[in-house]
């Protein structure tokens, strides 16, 4: 029997993915994530690392709105 779920009937279902599998997590971050990380760096009193990736940015903007406050 086919599987009858269609990932469009429920769009938000799989909307938290895992970074590392994210197709383009290897490419560089963008620009609103390096906006985003080097503020939330600062308020951390982090070194802000610009040479992260899409996926890492990711999971260390996470890391630091847990540090900062900001992810609640």
């Amino acid at each position: 029997m086919a599987d009858d779920t269609n990932p469009k009937d429920h769009p938000t279902g799989n909307a938290e993915k895992d970074p590392h599998d994210w197709t383009t997590g290897g490419e560089p971050m963008t620009g609103a994530q390096a906006s985003y990380l080097k503020t939330l760096s600062e308020e951390a009193k982090e070194e802000f690392d610009d040479t992260l990736n899409k996926a890492d940015a990711s999971m260390k903007i996470d890391e630091l709105q847990e540090k900062t406050g900001r992810g609640r």
